[in-house]
């Protein structure tokens, strides 16, 4: 069978890459970019951004976006540019900033450069859109055609942003290594509808060692406001590596547990990442790896303030049968969950959401 992986057209990172993005659009051929930024970044980082596209001859416009990633919001905008007939969009904020412009601009049927100004996650290299409803809750997931044209990561901007985002970056990253090892396992596509190759797989594992390796450091250089080596390591890891890494390579339990948390009022407003780090203590449970192994794992996202228990995420209590049952039927209804092998069952998530808990309870009473 072909297998197919996907990579973003041009991926630029470092202190003052923003200033490069006339110069990437000219590269591009492209001259009416429209920028979409929420508010705090509209007044905080758009006015830099587009003094650096004045100076390349580029006038921009920019729209703010509304909070929420929804499919209204998403044709709502796009009706808003008509009048500026944008020839690419310009995602300048985070996760579900550039999840609305990616819909933008695949409704529009024009290139996406995607600038993160927060590294929670990977989703500035791929192709999927996740959407939302009103509530908060994930209600699917869409696709552009190809990957972004252009992702440009200035590390500066990232260092400036709350060290929670940077955290919840690698709670993200931290679990692509299990759930593509998952997917293969079980004879599942990655997004591209097709068996991973071995290099996504690579990817993955290279992304799991550069986190515990240096996961740790690079977050208390974030918490300075400092750009080091370590700290463009684990970016380059948590937005570029990873980001090339799920998506070709495939998603599993630790991410369909979002589907099935995001379902209990009391956490849905945890960052993906954070959902995601508890999620991979989880798949770790379900596939019966030693305590000693779970816990090094835990022990990373502890020291970065991720959450490693229920409670952690915000369920004060332990959850109500009925609760217990809204979690599992949505989780094992998201597409991702049939990527485990054994095939997952209700009980054995229902043991692996017990013993992941129960691990990061242990945790922190020895720490």
């Amino acid at each position: 069978m072909v297998r197919t992986m996907g990579f973003p057209g041009r991926y630029e990172q470092g202190p003052g890459a923003l200033k490069q993005l006339g110069r990437i659009l000219s590269d591009m051929g492209q001259s009416r970019p429209l920028v979409l930024c929420d508010e705090f970044v509209s007044r905080h980082l758009w006015p830099e951004v587009g003094n650096a596209l004045s100076e390349h001859g580029i006038e921009a416009s920019s729209i703010v976006f509304p909070g929420e990633c929804t499919r209204a919001a998403i044709s709502s905008l796009c009706e808003r540019s008509a009048d500026y007939e944008p020839d690419t969009i310009i995602a300048l904020g985070g996760g579900k900033t550039i999840d609305t412009a990616k819909g933008m601009a695949a409704q529009l049927n024009v290139p996406i450069v995607v600038c993160p100004t927060i590294a929670s996650s990977d989703a500035p290299t791929s192709r999927l859109i996740v959407l939302y409803d009103e509530m908060h809750k994930v209600v699917g997931v869409e696709y552009l055609n190809m990957n972004p044209s252009a992702v440009v990561v200035d590390t500066e901007v990232i260092v400036r942003a709350p060290a929670r985002f940077f955290a919840a970056g690698i709670g993200d990253a931290i679990s692509k290594k299990f759930e593509a090892q998952q997917c293969q396992s079980a004879g599942g596509n990655n997004s591209f509808g097709t068996p991973a190759l071995n290099t996504a797989l690579l990817l993955t594992e290279a992304v799991f060692t550069t986190l515990m390796t240096y996961g740790y450091s690079a977050y208390q250089a974030v918490c300075r406001q400092e750009v080091n080596d370590d700290v463009e390591r684990v970016v380059e890891g948590t937005v570029l590596i990873s980001g090339v890494g799920f998506e070709s390579g495939g998603l599993s339990l630790a991410h369909a547990l979002v589907r099935g948390l995001t379902a209990i009022p009391a956490i849905t407003s945890m960052l993906h990442g954070e959902l995601v780090a508890f999620g991979t203590l989880v798949q770790m449970s379900v596939e019966e790896r030693p305590d000693s192994e779970i816990l090094e794992v835990a022990q990373l996202l502890s020291d970065v303030n991720l959450p490693v228990t229920l409670y952690g995420l915000g369920q004060m209590s332990p959850f109500t049968s009925e609760e217990l049952d809204i979690v599992v039927q949505a989780t094992l209804g998201a597409v991702y969950a049939k990527n485990m092998a054994p095939a997952l069952t209700a009980e054995r998530l229902i043991r692996g959401l017990a013993r992941a808990d129960e691990l990061g309870q242990r945790f922190e009473r020895f720490n």
